[in-house]
Protein backbone atom coordinates (compact mmCIF):
# COMPACT_ATOMS: atom_id res chain seq x y z
CA UNK A 1 0.00 0.00 0.00
CA UNK A 2 1.15 3.47 -0.69
CA UNK A 3 1.36 5.65 1.95
CA UNK A 4 -1.09 8.79 2.07
CA UNK A 5 0.31 12.59 2.45
CA UNK A 6 -0.18 13.57 5.92
CA UNK A 7 -2.32 16.24 4.10
CA UNK A 8 -4.61 13.80 2.39
CA UNK A 9 -6.69 13.00 5.08
CA UNK A 10 -9.60 14.64 6.34
CA UNK A 11 -10.67 15.28 10.20
CA UNK A 12 -13.65 14.08 11.73
CA UNK A 13 -14.53 14.12 15.27
CA UNK A 14 -17.45 14.36 18.27
CA UNK A 15 -15.53 15.71 20.67
CA UNK A 16 -14.49 12.89 22.61
CA UNK A 17 -11.99 11.14 19.56
CA UNK A 18 -11.36 11.80 16.19
CA UNK A 19 -10.72 10.06 12.93
CA UNK A 20 -8.88 10.66 9.88
CA UNK A 21 -9.91 9.60 6.35
CA UNK A 22 -8.15 9.87 3.12
CA UNK A 23 -8.79 11.09 -0.20
CA UNK A 24 -9.18 7.26 -1.02
CA UNK A 25 -12.26 6.64 1.50
CA UNK A 26 -10.12 4.86 3.91
CA UNK A 27 -10.15 5.67 7.81
CA UNK A 28 -6.65 4.76 8.72
CA UNK A 29 -7.07 6.62 12.43
CA UNK A 30 -9.61 6.22 15.31
CA UNK A 31 -9.54 5.98 18.95
CA UNK A 32 -12.90 5.51 19.50
CA UNK A 33 -12.90 5.95 23.30
CA UNK A 34 -10.90 8.96 23.62
CA UNK A 35 -8.47 11.35 21.82
CA UNK A 36 -6.03 9.70 23.33
CA UNK A 37 -6.59 6.18 23.97
CA UNK A 38 -5.41 2.88 21.84
CA UNK A 39 -6.63 2.75 17.62
CA UNK A 40 -8.54 0.35 16.90
CA UNK A 41 -7.96 1.59 12.94
CA UNK A 42 -3.79 2.49 12.92
CA UNK A 43 -2.75 1.94 9.16
CA UNK A 44 -2.20 5.98 9.61
CA UNK A 45 1.09 4.47 11.39
CA UNK A 46 1.50 0.60 10.71
CA UNK A 47 0.01 -1.24 6.77
CA UNK A 48 -1.60 -3.89 9.03
CA UNK A 49 -2.61 -1.30 11.97
CA UNK A 50 -6.45 -1.49 11.06
CA UNK A 51 -8.67 0.11 8.54
CA UNK A 52 -12.15 0.87 7.13
CA UNK A 53 -12.29 1.77 3.32
CA UNK A 54 -15.90 2.69 1.91
CA UNK A 55 -15.20 4.03 -2.09
CA UNK A 56 -15.71 3.33 -5.68
CA UNK A 57 -13.60 0.01 -6.96
CA UNK A 58 -12.07 2.63 -9.48
CA UNK A 59 -10.18 4.82 -6.84
CA UNK A 60 -6.87 5.21 -8.03
CA UNK A 61 -7.76 4.27 -11.28
CA UNK A 62 -7.56 6.44 -14.88
CA UNK A 63 -10.46 8.78 -14.90
CA UNK A 64 -11.38 8.61 -10.93
CA UNK A 65 -11.28 12.20 -9.80
CA UNK A 66 -12.25 13.39 -5.99
CA UNK A 67 -13.86 16.64 -4.69
CA UNK A 68 -13.87 17.11 -0.90
CA UNK A 69 -15.59 19.77 1.32
CA UNK A 70 -16.91 20.07 4.85
CA UNK A 71 -20.34 21.21 5.21
CA UNK A 72 -20.34 24.60 6.43
CA UNK A 73 -19.66 24.83 9.87
CA UNK A 74 -19.29 21.11 11.07
CA UNK A 75 -16.60 18.26 10.42
CA UNK A 76 -18.78 16.58 8.43
CA UNK A 77 -17.14 15.35 5.47
CA UNK A 78 -18.39 15.13 1.57
CA UNK A 79 -16.50 12.98 -0.75
CA UNK A 80 -17.59 13.07 -4.15
CA UNK A 81 -15.93 10.51 -6.33
CA UNK A 82 -16.24 11.01 -10.39
CA UNK A 83 -15.54 7.42 -11.79
CA UNK A 84 -16.43 6.14 -15.44
CA UNK A 85 -19.24 4.06 -14.47
CA UNK A 86 -21.08 7.52 -12.87
CA UNK A 87 -20.76 9.53 -9.47
CA UNK A 88 -21.33 8.97 -5.85
CA UNK A 89 -21.03 10.97 -2.71
CA UNK A 90 -19.30 9.34 0.51
CA UNK A 91 -20.55 11.67 3.32
CA UNK A 92 -18.53 10.65 6.80
CA UNK A 93 -18.77 11.98 10.22
CA UNK A 94 -18.71 10.95 13.89
CA UNK A 95 -22.01 10.93 15.57
CA UNK A 96 -23.10 13.64 17.88
CA UNK A 97 -25.85 12.33 20.27
CA UNK A 98 -29.45 12.51 18.92
CA UNK A 99 -30.85 16.31 20.23
CA UNK A 100 -27.65 17.96 21.32
CA UNK A 101 -27.66 21.39 20.29
CA UNK A 102 -25.26 24.14 21.44
CA UNK A 103 -22.91 23.88 23.94
CA UNK A 104 -24.55 20.60 24.55
CA UNK A 105 -22.70 19.18 21.63
CA UNK A 106 -19.86 16.26 22.65
CA UNK A 107 -20.89 15.55 26.09
CA UNK A 108 -22.35 12.72 25.46
CA UNK A 109 -21.10 11.30 22.14
CA UNK A 110 -22.16 7.81 21.34
CA UNK A 111 -18.53 7.05 19.37
CA UNK A 112 -20.29 5.77 16.33
CA UNK A 113 -18.47 6.34 12.69
CA UNK A 114 -21.01 7.14 10.67
CA UNK A 115 -20.58 7.07 6.70
CA UNK A 116 -23.79 7.70 4.06
CA UNK A 117 -23.69 6.82 0.26
CA UNK A 118 -25.42 8.58 -2.55
CA UNK A 119 -25.26 7.82 -5.61
CA UNK A 120 -25.48 10.84 -7.97
CA UNK A 121 -25.38 9.60 -11.05
CA UNK A 122 -24.63 5.92 -13.32
CA UNK A 123 -24.11 2.84 -11.51
CA UNK A 124 -21.24 2.97 -9.42
CA UNK A 125 -19.25 -0.47 -8.05
CA UNK A 126 -18.42 0.32 -4.30
CA UNK A 127 -15.73 -1.79 -2.63
CA UNK A 128 -16.10 -2.42 1.70
CA UNK A 129 -13.08 -3.37 3.16
CA UNK A 130 -13.33 -3.72 7.05
CA UNK A 131 -10.48 -4.38 9.14
CA UNK A 132 -10.39 -3.35 13.07
CA UNK A 133 -7.50 -3.93 14.84
CA UNK A 134 -7.68 -2.93 18.27
CA UNK A 135 -4.79 -2.06 21.17
CA UNK A 136 -2.83 -0.30 18.18
CA UNK A 137 -2.97 -2.85 15.99
CA UNK A 138 -1.89 -5.39 18.66
CA UNK A 139 -5.51 -7.42 18.59
CA UNK A 140 -6.82 -9.47 15.27
CA UNK A 141 -10.49 -9.25 16.70
CA UNK A 142 -13.05 -12.33 16.14
CA UNK A 143 -15.63 -11.55 13.85
CA UNK A 144 -19.81 -12.72 13.89
CA UNK A 145 -22.21 -12.54 12.20
CA UNK A 146 -25.85 -11.30 13.79
CA UNK A 147 -28.72 -11.96 12.73
CA UNK A 148 -29.79 -8.54 11.79
CA UNK A 149 -27.04 -9.25 9.24
CA UNK A 150 -24.58 -6.78 11.29
CA UNK A 151 -21.06 -7.95 12.28
CA UNK A 152 -19.71 -7.67 15.99
CA UNK A 153 -15.87 -7.29 16.57
CA UNK A 154 -14.24 -8.64 19.96
CA UNK A 155 -11.34 -7.95 21.26
CA UNK A 156 -9.60 -7.30 24.11
CA UNK A 157 -11.46 -4.53 26.05
CA UNK A 158 -13.29 -3.25 22.83
CA UNK A 159 -16.45 -4.00 21.16
CA UNK A 160 -17.36 -3.04 17.62
CA UNK A 161 -20.42 -3.21 15.66
CA UNK A 162 -20.72 -2.78 11.79
CA UNK A 163 -23.91 -2.46 10.39
CA UNK A 164 -25.77 -1.38 7.03
CA UNK A 165 -29.77 -1.35 6.38
CA UNK A 166 -30.09 -3.07 3.20
CA UNK A 167 -27.17 -4.39 2.54
CA UNK A 168 -26.19 -7.83 4.98
CA UNK A 169 -22.48 -7.77 5.62
CA UNK A 170 -20.47 -10.93 5.37
CA UNK A 171 -17.41 -11.47 8.22
CA UNK A 172 -14.60 -13.38 6.91
CA UNK A 173 -12.06 -14.42 9.57
CA UNK A 174 -10.22 -11.27 9.81
CA UNK A 175 -12.65 -8.65 8.49
CA UNK A 176 -15.32 -7.63 5.96
CA UNK A 177 -14.62 -7.18 2.77
CA UNK A 178 -17.60 -7.16 -0.32
CA UNK A 179 -18.56 -5.15 -3.37
CA UNK A 180 -21.71 -3.70 -4.28
CA UNK A 181 -23.19 -1.04 -6.52
CA UNK A 182 -25.05 1.96 -6.14
CA UNK A 183 -27.32 3.88 -7.88
CA UNK A 184 -28.09 7.56 -8.72
CA UNK A 185 -30.50 8.29 -6.29
CA UNK A 186 -30.16 5.47 -3.90
CA UNK A 187 -28.94 5.93 -0.32
CA UNK A 188 -26.99 3.27 1.94
CA UNK A 189 -26.27 4.25 5.52
CA UNK A 190 -23.22 2.71 7.08
CA UNK A 191 -22.53 2.94 10.72
CA UNK A 192 -19.79 1.64 13.17
CA UNK A 193 -20.27 1.99 16.85
CA UNK A 194 -17.92 1.32 19.50
CA UNK A 195 -18.16 0.53 22.87
CA UNK A 196 -16.23 -1.08 26.46
CA UNK A 197 -16.23 -4.77 25.99
CA UNK A 198 -17.87 -5.18 29.41
CA UNK A 199 -20.18 -2.55 29.80
CA UNK A 200 -23.34 -1.23 27.71
CA UNK A 201 -23.24 -2.91 24.35
CA UNK A 202 -22.49 -0.41 21.29
CA UNK A 203 -25.47 2.21 20.31
CA UNK A 204 -27.64 1.27 17.75
CA UNK A 205 -28.31 4.58 15.41
CA UNK A 206 -29.77 4.92 12.21
CA UNK A 207 -27.13 6.40 9.99
CA UNK A 208 -29.39 8.90 7.44
CA UNK A 209 -30.86 10.66 10.02
CA UNK A 210 -28.39 10.56 13.04
CA UNK A 211 -25.92 11.87 10.14
CA UNK A 212 -28.32 14.91 10.18
CA UNK A 213 -29.20 15.30 13.64
CA UNK A 214 -25.05 15.64 14.19
CA UNK A 215 -24.92 18.24 11.05
CA UNK A 216 -27.57 20.32 12.64
CA UNK A 217 -25.85 20.23 16.27
CA UNK A 218 -22.61 21.33 14.60
CA UNK A 219 -24.35 24.34 12.58
CA UNK A 220 -26.14 25.08 15.96
CA UNK A 221 -22.52 25.47 17.98
CA UNK A 222 -21.55 27.39 15.33
CA UNK A 223 -23.89 29.49 15.11
CA UNK A 224 -24.30 30.26 18.96
CA UNK A 225 -20.60 32.42 17.68
CA UNK A 226 -20.48 35.39 15.76
CA UNK A 227 -16.82 36.56 15.03
CA UNK A 228 -16.92 40.30 12.33
CA UNK A 229 -13.45 40.42 10.67
CA UNK A 230 -11.32 39.96 8.40
CA UNK A 231 -11.66 36.41 6.42
CA UNK A 232 -14.83 35.14 8.75
CA UNK A 233 -14.88 31.79 6.41
CA UNK A 234 -11.22 31.13 7.05
CA UNK A 235 -11.84 31.79 11.17
CA UNK A 236 -14.91 30.09 11.33
CA UNK A 237 -13.28 26.91 9.97
CA UNK A 238 -10.55 26.92 12.34
CA UNK A 239 -12.65 27.97 15.41
CA UNK A 240 -14.70 24.69 14.22
CA UNK A 241 -10.96 22.49 13.77
CA UNK A 242 -10.26 24.02 17.32
CA UNK A 243 -13.89 22.82 18.87
CA UNK A 244 -13.22 19.58 17.09
CA UNK A 245 -10.06 19.08 19.04
CA UNK A 246 -11.79 19.99 22.31
CA UNK A 247 -12.71 16.88 24.86
CA UNK A 248 -16.11 18.47 25.50
CA UNK A 249 -16.79 16.39 28.84
CA UNK A 250 -13.50 18.29 30.72
CA UNK A 251 -12.88 21.35 28.34
CA UNK A 252 -9.07 20.09 27.53
CA UNK A 253 -8.12 21.09 24.11
CA UNK A 254 -6.18 18.40 22.67
CA UNK A 255 -2.80 19.48 20.23
CA UNK A 256 -3.41 17.32 17.80
CA UNK A 257 -5.51 13.96 17.42
CA UNK A 258 -2.64 11.90 16.10
CA UNK A 259 0.90 10.70 17.60
CA UNK A 260 4.24 10.11 15.81
CA UNK A 261 3.69 11.75 12.30
CA UNK A 262 7.33 12.77 11.49
CA UNK A 263 8.58 16.36 12.25
CA UNK A 264 11.61 14.99 9.79
CA UNK A 265 11.90 11.71 8.24
CA UNK A 266 14.75 9.81 8.84
CA UNK A 267 14.53 11.23 12.46
CA UNK A 268 13.47 10.28 15.69
CA UNK A 269 11.09 13.77 16.05
CA UNK A 270 7.89 11.65 16.47
CA UNK A 271 5.91 12.70 18.88
CA UNK A 272 2.18 11.73 20.65
CA UNK A 273 0.40 15.08 20.65
CA UNK A 274 -3.05 13.39 21.99
CA UNK A 275 -2.40 15.76 25.40
CA UNK A 276 -3.38 18.83 26.29
CA UNK A 277 -0.40 21.41 26.62
CA UNK A 278 -1.22 24.22 28.96
CA UNK A 279 0.59 26.41 26.56
CA UNK A 280 -1.72 25.35 23.82
CA UNK A 281 -4.81 25.36 25.89
CA UNK A 282 -3.61 29.41 26.78
CA UNK A 283 -3.64 30.04 23.31
CA UNK A 284 -6.59 28.16 22.44
CA UNK A 285 -8.73 30.65 24.86
CA UNK A 286 -7.31 33.81 22.61
CA UNK A 287 -8.52 31.96 19.83
CA UNK A 288 -11.99 30.92 21.01
CA UNK A 289 -12.21 35.05 22.44
CA UNK A 290 -11.32 36.55 18.77
CA UNK A 291 -14.21 33.66 17.25
CA UNK A 292 -16.37 34.93 19.33
CA UNK A 293 -16.31 32.41 21.91
CA UNK A 294 -16.04 33.71 25.53
CA UNK A 295 -18.49 31.74 27.38
CA UNK A 296 -16.86 28.79 26.89
CA UNK A 297 -13.70 30.61 28.96
CA UNK A 298 -15.27 29.47 32.62
CA UNK A 299 -15.51 25.55 31.91
CA UNK A 300 -12.13 25.55 30.26
CA UNK A 301 -10.44 27.93 33.05
CA UNK A 302 -11.85 25.33 36.04
CA UNK A 303 -10.54 22.27 33.70
CA UNK A 304 -6.74 24.37 34.12
CA UNK A 305 -7.34 25.10 37.62
CA UNK A 306 -8.18 21.39 38.86
CA UNK A 307 -5.96 19.68 36.88
CA UNK A 308 -2.62 21.81 38.14
CA UNK A 309 -4.09 21.42 41.75
CA UNK A 310 -2.21 23.43 44.07
CA UNK A 311 0.50 25.17 43.18
CA UNK A 312 4.18 24.25 45.25
CA UNK A 313 7.83 24.67 44.40
CA UNK A 314 7.43 21.73 41.91
CA UNK A 315 7.50 22.95 37.83
CA UNK A 316 3.96 23.28 37.00
CA UNK A 317 3.10 20.58 34.68
CA UNK A 318 3.69 21.46 31.20
CA UNK A 319 0.52 18.65 29.93
CA UNK A 320 -2.12 16.46 31.11
CA UNK A 321 -4.48 13.55 30.30
CA UNK A 322 -7.48 15.33 28.84
CA UNK A 323 -9.22 14.43 32.24
CA UNK A 324 -6.49 15.90 34.12
CA UNK A 325 -3.86 12.86 34.64
CA UNK A 326 -0.31 14.33 35.31
CA UNK A 327 1.61 10.86 34.44
CA UNK A 328 1.47 10.54 30.87
CA UNK A 329 4.86 8.72 30.62
CA UNK A 330 6.15 7.83 27.10
CA UNK A 331 6.88 4.44 25.45
CA UNK A 332 7.40 3.11 22.25
CA UNK A 333 4.89 0.62 20.35
CA UNK A 334 7.81 -1.63 18.58
CA UNK A 335 5.08 -3.41 16.54
CA UNK A 336 4.28 -0.23 14.40
CA UNK A 337 6.77 0.49 12.04
CA UNK A 338 5.39 3.85 11.97
CA UNK A 339 4.25 6.56 9.51
CA UNK A 340 5.82 5.53 5.93
CA UNK A 341 8.28 3.40 8.02
CA UNK A 342 9.42 6.02 9.75
CA UNK A 343 9.48 4.97 13.68
CA UNK A 344 9.50 4.88 16.68
CA UNK A 345 5.60 5.23 17.54
CA UNK A 346 5.28 6.47 20.62
CA UNK A 347 2.31 6.44 23.09
CA UNK A 348 2.35 8.95 25.92
CA UNK A 349 4.58 12.14 25.95
CA UNK A 350 7.56 12.77 28.65
CA UNK A 351 7.58 16.69 27.97
CA UNK A 352 5.35 16.45 31.28
CA UNK A 353 8.34 16.25 33.09
CA UNK A 354 10.10 18.92 31.80
CA UNK A 355 10.59 22.71 33.51
CA UNK A 356 9.28 25.11 30.67
CA UNK A 357 8.61 29.00 32.49
CA UNK A 358 6.67 30.35 29.60
CA UNK A 359 3.41 28.19 30.75
CA UNK A 360 2.46 30.02 33.83
CA UNK A 361 2.81 33.21 31.69
CA UNK A 362 0.56 31.86 29.15
CA UNK A 363 -2.19 30.81 31.40
CA UNK A 364 -2.26 34.31 33.20
CA UNK A 365 -2.23 36.07 29.97
CA UNK A 366 -5.07 33.79 29.00
CA UNK A 367 -7.04 35.08 32.21
CA UNK A 368 -6.25 38.32 31.55
CA UNK A 369 -7.75 38.38 28.10
CA UNK A 370 -10.77 37.15 29.67
CA UNK A 371 -10.99 39.06 32.51
CA UNK A 372 -14.00 41.02 31.60
CA UNK A 373 -16.39 37.53 31.61
CA UNK A 374 -14.87 36.14 35.03
CA UNK A 375 -16.39 38.96 37.25
CA UNK A 376 -15.54 41.63 39.80
CA UNK A 377 -13.95 38.78 42.02
CA UNK A 378 -12.17 35.37 40.21
CA UNK A 379 -14.04 32.56 41.22
CA UNK A 380 -11.95 30.81 43.98
CA UNK A 381 -10.22 28.07 41.98
CA UNK A 382 -9.28 30.04 39.08
CA UNK A 383 -8.10 32.63 41.91
CA UNK A 384 -5.82 30.63 43.62
CA UNK A 385 -4.33 29.08 40.92
CA UNK A 386 -3.26 32.63 39.21
CA UNK A 387 -1.79 33.29 42.38
CA UNK A 388 0.05 30.35 42.77
CA UNK A 389 1.38 30.45 39.35
CA UNK A 390 2.71 34.38 39.72
CA UNK A 391 4.16 33.04 43.36
CA UNK A 392 5.81 30.27 41.85
CA UNK A 393 7.70 32.80 38.49
CA UNK A 394 8.58 35.02 41.07
CA UNK A 395 10.98 32.71 42.94
CA UNK A 396 11.78 30.24 39.54
CA UNK A 397 12.18 32.89 36.59
CA UNK A 398 16.40 32.68 37.04
CA UNK A 399 16.41 28.89 36.62
CA UNK A 400 17.35 27.64 33.40
CA UNK A 401 14.50 25.23 31.00
CA UNK A 402 13.75 23.77 28.15
CA UNK A 403 11.67 26.63 26.43
CA UNK A 404 8.77 26.53 23.92
CA UNK A 405 9.88 24.02 21.38
CA UNK A 406 10.65 21.48 24.38
CA UNK A 407 14.58 19.89 23.21
CA UNK A 408 15.66 16.86 24.82
CA UNK A 409 19.18 17.81 25.14
CA UNK A 410 19.58 20.56 28.38
CA UNK A 411 18.19 23.82 29.72
CA UNK A 412 19.45 26.79 28.87
CA UNK A 413 18.64 30.42 29.82
CA UNK A 414 15.81 30.63 26.89
CA UNK A 415 14.60 34.34 26.10
CA UNK A 416 11.11 33.02 24.80
CA UNK A 417 10.69 31.62 28.35
CA UNK A 418 12.09 34.38 30.49
CA UNK A 419 9.97 37.05 28.51
CA UNK A 420 6.77 35.16 29.42
CA UNK A 421 7.86 35.43 33.06
CA UNK A 422 7.81 39.49 32.61
CA UNK A 423 4.42 38.19 30.97
CA UNK A 424 2.96 36.49 33.92
CA UNK A 425 3.49 39.28 36.30
CA UNK A 426 2.78 41.47 34.12
CA UNK A 427 -0.66 40.42 33.68
CA UNK A 428 -0.26 39.47 37.24
CA UNK A 429 -0.18 42.83 38.29
CA UNK A 430 -3.28 44.15 36.03
CA UNK A 431 -5.55 41.47 37.70
CA UNK A 432 -4.83 42.29 41.16
CA UNK A 433 -8.08 44.46 41.81
CA UNK A 434 -9.79 41.08 41.35
CA UNK A 435 -7.27 38.71 43.10
CA UNK A 436 -7.83 40.15 46.44
CA UNK A 437 -5.92 40.62 49.51
CA UNK A 438 -3.03 38.31 48.50
CA UNK A 439 -2.40 39.91 45.63
CA UNK A 440 1.33 41.24 45.97
CA UNK A 441 1.38 44.25 43.60
CA UNK A 442 4.11 45.97 44.54
CA UNK A 443 6.48 43.24 44.59
CA UNK A 444 5.52 41.32 41.51
CA UNK A 445 5.77 44.35 39.96
CA UNK A 446 9.18 44.73 41.23
CA UNK A 447 9.91 41.77 39.74
CA UNK A 448 8.79 42.44 36.04
CA UNK A 449 10.96 45.36 35.70
CA UNK A 450 13.54 43.15 36.95
CA UNK A 451 12.62 40.51 34.10
CA UNK A 452 12.42 43.08 31.40
CA UNK A 453 15.71 44.53 32.32
CA UNK A 454 17.63 41.33 32.43
CA UNK A 455 16.34 40.07 28.85
CA UNK A 456 17.10 43.73 26.88
CA UNK A 457 20.15 42.73 28.41
CA UNK A 458 21.15 39.44 28.28
CA UNK A 459 18.81 38.29 25.19
CA UNK A 460 20.06 40.93 23.17
CA UNK A 461 23.24 40.45 20.93
CA UNK A 462 24.66 43.44 20.49
CA UNK A 463 27.51 42.19 17.40
CA UNK A 464 24.20 41.27 15.92
CA UNK A 465 21.81 43.92 16.92
CA UNK A 466 19.10 41.07 17.67
CA UNK A 467 17.59 39.22 20.18
CA UNK A 468 18.44 35.36 19.72
CA UNK A 469 17.29 32.31 20.97
CA UNK A 470 19.33 32.15 24.26
CA UNK A 471 21.24 33.92 26.92
CA UNK A 472 24.55 34.15 25.46
CA UNK A 473 23.70 32.33 22.41
CA UNK A 474 24.19 33.83 18.71
CA UNK A 475 21.47 31.66 17.29
CA UNK A 476 18.42 33.32 15.70
CA UNK A 477 14.66 31.79 17.12
CA UNK A 478 11.59 32.34 15.34
CA UNK A 479 9.90 32.44 18.83
CA UNK A 480 11.47 35.64 19.18
CA UNK A 481 8.53 36.71 16.90
CA UNK A 482 6.30 36.28 20.10
CA UNK A 483 7.58 39.41 21.91
CA UNK A 484 5.69 42.33 19.89
CA UNK A 485 2.54 39.69 20.15
CA UNK A 486 2.44 39.64 23.98
CA UNK A 487 3.13 43.36 24.16
CA UNK A 488 6.59 42.62 25.43
CA UNK A 489 8.18 45.16 23.09
CA UNK A 490 6.97 47.25 20.07
CA UNK A 491 7.48 46.00 16.71
CA UNK A 492 8.97 49.19 15.72
CA UNK A 493 11.38 49.48 18.49
CA UNK A 494 14.60 49.38 16.37
CA UNK A 495 16.01 46.26 18.55
CA UNK A 496 12.76 44.76 17.44
CA UNK A 497 12.58 45.41 14.28
CA UNK A 498 16.02 44.53 13.52
CA UNK A 499 15.29 41.06 14.96
CA UNK A 500 11.64 40.31 12.86
CA UNK A 501 13.94 41.04 9.61
CA UNK A 502 16.67 38.66 10.37
CA UNK A 503 13.83 36.18 11.18
CA UNK A 504 11.90 36.39 8.01
CA UNK A 505 15.74 36.86 5.88
CA UNK A 506 17.35 33.92 7.66
CA UNK A 507 14.89 31.82 8.73
CA UNK A 508 12.23 32.43 5.80
CA UNK A 509 12.06 32.94 2.90
CA UNK A 510 9.93 33.82 -0.66
CA UNK A 511 7.65 30.39 0.12
CA UNK A 512 6.51 32.46 3.39
CA UNK A 513 7.30 29.84 5.58
CA UNK A 514 9.49 30.72 8.93
CA UNK A 515 11.48 27.91 10.59
CA UNK A 516 12.32 27.72 14.08
CA UNK A 517 15.74 27.86 14.01
CA UNK A 518 18.36 27.86 11.01
CA UNK A 519 18.40 23.94 10.79
CA UNK A 520 14.65 23.37 11.10
CA UNK A 521 13.97 21.21 7.79
CA UNK A 522 10.61 22.80 7.39
CA UNK A 523 8.25 26.02 8.23
CA UNK A 524 6.57 26.03 11.30
CA UNK A 525 2.51 27.50 10.64
CA UNK A 526 2.73 29.15 13.61
CA UNK A 527 5.66 31.42 13.48
CA UNK A 528 4.32 32.34 10.35
CA UNK A 529 1.73 33.49 11.32
CA UNK A 530 3.43 35.61 14.40
CA UNK A 531 5.31 36.96 11.56
CA UNK A 532 1.87 38.04 10.28
CA UNK A 533 1.06 39.47 13.64
CA UNK A 534 4.22 41.57 13.97
CA UNK A 535 4.23 42.88 10.13
CA UNK A 536 0.91 44.49 11.49
CA UNK A 537 2.04 45.48 14.88
CA UNK A 538 4.97 47.08 12.57
CA UNK A 539 2.51 49.15 10.21
CA UNK A 540 3.13 47.07 6.75
CA UNK A 541 -0.77 45.74 6.98
CA UNK A 542 -0.78 44.95 3.17
CA UNK A 543 2.46 42.98 3.48
CA UNK A 544 0.77 41.05 6.20
CA UNK A 545 -2.44 40.32 4.26
CA UNK A 546 -0.53 39.13 1.57
CA UNK A 547 1.65 36.78 3.80
CA UNK A 548 -1.82 35.63 5.76
CA UNK A 549 -3.16 34.58 2.38
CA UNK A 550 0.18 32.84 1.48
CA UNK A 551 0.44 30.77 4.59
CA UNK A 552 -3.28 29.71 4.41
CA UNK A 553 -2.36 28.38 0.98
CA UNK A 554 -0.60 25.77 2.17
CA UNK A 555 -3.63 23.94 3.98
CA UNK A 556 -5.03 20.98 2.34
CA UNK A 557 -8.06 21.03 0.20
CA UNK A 558 -10.15 21.14 3.31
CA UNK A 559 -8.68 23.79 4.92
CA UNK A 560 -6.49 21.97 7.42
CA UNK A 561 -2.94 22.67 9.11
CA UNK A 562 -0.51 20.10 10.20
CA UNK A 563 2.24 21.54 12.43
CA UNK A 564 4.73 21.82 9.50
CA UNK A 565 5.11 22.73 5.75
CA UNK A 566 7.83 21.27 3.70
CA UNK A 567 8.98 24.42 1.69
CA UNK A 568 10.44 22.52 -1.21
CA UNK A 569 7.13 20.39 -1.75
CA UNK A 570 4.66 22.17 0.27
CA UNK A 571 4.08 18.42 1.81
CA UNK A 572 2.79 18.76 5.53
CA UNK A 573 4.91 17.22 8.52
CA UNK A 574 4.15 16.51 12.31
CA UNK A 575 0.89 15.14 13.82
CA UNK A 576 -2.41 16.94 12.60
CA UNK A 577 -4.87 18.58 12.38
CA UNK A 578 -2.53 20.77 14.98
CA UNK A 579 -4.14 22.61 16.80
CA UNK A 580 -1.34 25.46 16.88
CA UNK A 581 -1.40 26.07 13.77
CA UNK A 582 -5.20 26.83 13.63
CA UNK A 583 -5.17 28.85 16.53
CA UNK A 584 -2.29 31.26 15.09
CA UNK A 585 -4.72 31.38 12.23
CA UNK A 586 -7.05 32.93 13.76
CA UNK A 587 -5.03 35.47 15.70
CA UNK A 588 -2.88 36.26 12.76
CA UNK A 589 -6.62 37.02 11.34
CA UNK A 590 -7.65 39.33 14.40
CA UNK A 591 -4.13 41.32 13.99
CA UNK A 592 -5.62 41.78 10.42
CA UNK A 593 -8.88 43.43 11.60
CA UNK A 594 -7.62 44.79 14.82
CA UNK A 595 -4.08 45.92 15.18
CA UNK A 596 -4.43 46.38 18.84
CA UNK A 597 -5.08 42.84 19.27
CA UNK A 598 -7.99 43.86 21.86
Amino acid sequence: MEQPAISDYGYLSDCRSGALVSRAGSIDWWCPNRFDSPSVFGRLLDPNGGHWKLAPVAVGQAGHRVQRSYQPDTLVLRTVHHTAEGSVVVTDALAAEVGARAHEFGMRSPAVLLRVVEGLSGRVPMTLDYRPRPEYGLLTPYLRELPDGSVAAMAGSVALVLRCAGLPLRAEQDGVRQTFAVDAGQVLGFDLAYAPAYGEPPARLDPVSTLADTVLAWEAYRESHRYEGCYPEVVRHSATVLTGLTYARSGAVAAAPTTSLPEEFGTDRNYDYRFCWLRDFAMTMRALWVAACPTESSRLFEWAARSIGRIGSDPVPVLFGLEGERDVSEHVCPHLIGYAGNGPVRAGNDAWLQRQLDVPGEVISAVWRLHDYLGEQLPAELRDMVLGLAEQVATTWRLPDRGIWEPRDRERHYLSSKVLCWVAMDRAVRLAPQLGEQADVRRWAGIRDEIRATVLRDGFDERRGVFTAAFGSPDLDAAALYLPVVGFLPATDPRMWATIEAVERELGGADGLIHRWADDPAGFVLCSFWLVECLVLAGERERAARLFEQVTGYANDVGLFSEQIDPATGAHLGNTPQALSHIGQVNAAWRLTDPTGE
